[in-house]
């Protein structure tokens, strides 16, 4: 009889590629990890695994078994889920996602108040891109993730919180006044500064540019960076422009070095929210969450200059 252990073992070895690093990921030995797969193997009257001296490759078979074992798990993991929070929400383990140009910024304005309502919870995050975040969801490794929508995906759904707007973010010794808002055409594209590829805010801020005619086949310049304060570092020491989302600009202009510019109507921006599994027996969880989330950003009233 196949087992949930069996598939969970297999997961982590389609993930890691590697004997030692799956069996570190599950906390058991890796002979343990081995015997489980050659089990697995066994029940299936399959070779799962293509195993070389220290690397492993997963069969076309293997890979079609561990896409499957993982919507096992997911849903083996809702029922956990529907057994243990019936009685209350927000209580016990949540798994919670965010993307990079998000959870430096809103973290620091809902976890507190999080914490306070709801001290059962056993909160633990996740900060990585888009696109992880989305298969974690799916494979039931996070709970729930909050990022840019909207989101193409089967068998996901999705709670809409906040717009953020967008800021151009300029050099403190810009000529342009703080009080009059501009236009997409003032964009220089050759200056302007972007996160690396994978992140959502660069295909954000390439898709607006775009669609004002800016700049429409380049790409702006990218310094490998990974988080908006490296960026902004880039843009205060003069080296370009960048748009910034207005979560993060508050953090951001600390840097007396840095001015920000305001966009006439209509801005751009992007729509924040949650995403979560279809099936998820929780969504009461998050439809709380989403709540609270909504009261410490709405109506979100502007304190920058020239807002």
């Amino acid at each position: 009889m196949i087992t949930l252990k069996q598939l969970r073992y297999l997961a982590a070895l389609a993930q890691h590629e590697h004997f030692g690093r799956a069996a570190e990921a599950c906390a058991v030995t890796q002979p343990a990890l081995s015997m489980q797969i050659r089990d697995l193997e066994g029940e299936l009257g399959l070779a799962l695994v293509e195993r070389r001296p220290g690397a492993v490759t997963l069969t076309d078979a293997g890979r079609e078994i561990a896409q499957r074992g993982e919507d096992v798990l997911a849903k083996a993991r809702d029922l956990v889920d529907f057994a243990h929070h019936r009685a209350r929400p927000l209580a016990g383990r949540l798994t919670l996602g965010m993307i990079p140009s998000l959870a430096p910024y809103a973290l620091p304005k809902f976890l507190p108040l999080l914490q306070a309502r709801f001290p059962d919870l056993q909160l633990e995050l996740r900060e990585t891109q888009t696109r992880q975040l989305l298969d974690e969801v799916k494979n039931g490794a996070l709970d729930v993730a909050m990022l840019a929508l909207p989101v193409q995906e089967n068998d996901i759904d999705s709670l809409a919180l906040f717009d953020d707007t967008f800021l151009l973010a300029v050099p403190v010794s810009d000529p342009r006044d703080e009080k009059k808002r501009v236009l997409a055409s003032d964009i220089d594209q050759e200056r302007l500064i972007l996160l690396e590829d994978g992140h959502c805010l660069r295909d954000q801020a390439l898709a607006f540019c775009a669609t004002a005619g800016v700049g429409r086949n380049a790409s702006g310049m990218t310094f490998g960076a990974s988080s908006l304060a490296t960026v902004m570092q880039m843009v205060a020491s003069g080296y370009g422009i960048t748009l910034i989302p207005q979560i993060a600009a508050d953090v951001e202009l600390r840097d007396e070095r840095v001015k920000m510019l305001r966009f006439k109507e209509p801005q751009p921006g992007r729509s924040i929210g949650l995403v979560f599994r279809r099936t998820s027996p929780r969504k009461e969880d998050f439809q709380v969450l989403g709540e609270l989330v909504k009261e410490c950003f709405e109506p979100r009233r502007d304190k920058r200059k020239g807002g």
